[in-house]
């Protein structure tokens, strides 16, 4: 499969957003060391029947209007000489790079992707190296197929903003491609307002519980094999069945996240034989925009999430009943409040320099079937297919996306998938145990 690439074109404001060089502080949650790293997906759009314009020319359009309200990704990332936090550079002149590249074969080869390799999505998306990461915050490039479909790929950097404040901007630019001469939702900035810690700092709720301190720890380092992706299909009967299981024997209900996020946990933990007194961490991010008093608005595009940990030892996980696994997740929700949410940002304050994280045994679970990326629509509809490509994910190295498959799939669609990275000497064990998850051997 070849794909020409062409050279980065970089896209500035279509007008000057602010008359000086000057610097904007960023909040806790966005200099959570965890951040230092891009986000990377892909959009794909099917080809419509009528007549398509470019659209390279028609989203580079749309970039250059947009940055001026998001002028913030043409900045550069700094670390302060006084805690190594990171502030964000704003300098007049500089734009954002956009790729142009074109494919010789129509989307249907690949079935909008659900059907593609690793090796070849790869490179439909920008990855930017650690030099070049700092400085070019946000790197898109635009794909053209045979038959007049095209992919959106993105790198977007963690510190800027997470996925929901990414697609406030990605809405924004779809907007603008369809005519519109403003953005519906005007953007907020005022990060260290609404999101700093308070005076004094203080941790209420007991966050050492989960994370701990260690100077020489460096996120998503020191990895001693090859992560790989592995894509697993998971039928509506399976989990109907696996779900009914666990309220049989728990007299409990569970969503589909509790559930099989059990299920995959436990899997994953078995297959790379942690040793039976470790603590094992099961993470995922939960939405705190409406969480925190007062809210933040509509408009605020930085990251509004903070992690959630369920936690055990890998022995205590592997030998207790399944369902109580379950139990252990949907626990962990109780967690979620404003007090939380204080504690987390002050311990950041209280504790950065010495290196806050959450060990080494982390799993992290992230749920996309539901995201509303379908609004991304630059004139031709909104994307048939999303796909992360991000190894990294909230501490974790081995994460796990639960994905909708693609809207232009034929036949039925049973279920979802369920794209995870593992350990390339852990594959064949997972395997066999998502084998089991299939033959409804949930014991």
């Amino acid at each position: 499969m070849d794909i020409k690439i062409s050279p980065p074109t970089t896209i500035y404001p279509s007008h000057p957003p602010f008359p000086t060089n000057h610097i904007l502080p960023l909040s806790h949650l966005d200099t959570d060391r965890n951040m230092n790293i891009p986000f990377r997906y892909i959009r794909a759009y099917a080809a419509t029947n009528h007549h398509n314009p470019n659209p390279f020319d028609i989203i580079t359009t749309a970039l250059s209007t947009a940055l001026v309200k998001y002028y913030q990704f043409t900045g550069s990332l700094h670390r302060r000489d006084t805690d190594g936090r990171f502030d964000l550079h704003c300098t007049v002149g500089n734009g954002v790079q956009v790729i142009q590249a074109t494919v010789d074969f129509p989307l249907t080869e690949i079935n909008y992707l659900d059907d593609a390799d690793e090796e070849f999505v790869e490179l439909l998306v920008p990855n930017p190296d650690q030099d070049m990461l700092l400085t070019n915050l946000l790197i898109l490039q635009v794909t053209q197929f045979s038959c007049g479909g095209y992919t959106l790929g993105a790198s977007v950097h963690h510190v800027l903003c997470d996925g929901l404040g990414a697609t406030l901007f990605f809405n924004a630019m779809a907007e603008l491609a369809r005519g519109a001469v403003d953005v519906k939702v005007e953007p907020v900035w005022d990060r260290l307002k609404l999101l700093g810690p308070r005076e004094p700092a203080r941790t209420e709720f007991p966050i050492d519980e989960f994370l701990g301190l260690d100077e020489e720890f460096v996120p998503y380092t020191g990895l001693d094999e090859k992560v790989v992706r592995e894509c697993f299909h998971v039928k509506d009967e399976w989990l109907d069945r696996f779900k009914v299981f666990l309220q049989e024997k728990s007299g409990s209900s569970y969503t589909t996240f509790e559930a099989l996020g059990a299920f995959l946990w436990r899997a994953r933990v078995e297959a790379s034989k942690i040793p039976r007194d470790k603590k094992v961490k099961f993470v995922y991010a939960v939405n705190i925009r409406r969480v925190v008093k007062p809210p933040l608005p509509a408009g605020y595009w930085g990251n509004g999430c903070v992690p959630m940990y369920a936690q055990t030892t890998a022995g205590d996980l592997i030998d207790k009943p399944i369902w109580e696994t379950a139990e252990l997740i949907k626990n962990s929700k109780r967690n979620v409040s404003n007090e939380y949410v204080h504690s987390f940002i002050d311990f950041q304050e209280l504790n950065y320099a010495k290196g806050i994280n959450a060990g080494k045994r982390v799993s992290a679970f992230t749920d996309w079937r539901h995201l509303g990326h379908s609004t991304v629509d630059f004139g031709w509809g909104g994307p048939v297919t999303v796909l992360p490509l991000s190894k990294n994910l909230l501490g974790s190295t081995e994460p796990c996306f639960f994905l909708p498959y693609s809207e232009a799939s034929q036949g039925k669609k049973d279920g979802f998938k369920v794209l995870l990275y593992l350990r390339a000497s852990t594959v064949f064990s997972f395997q066999k145990e998502m084998e089991k998850f299939g033959k409804m051997e949930f014991v």
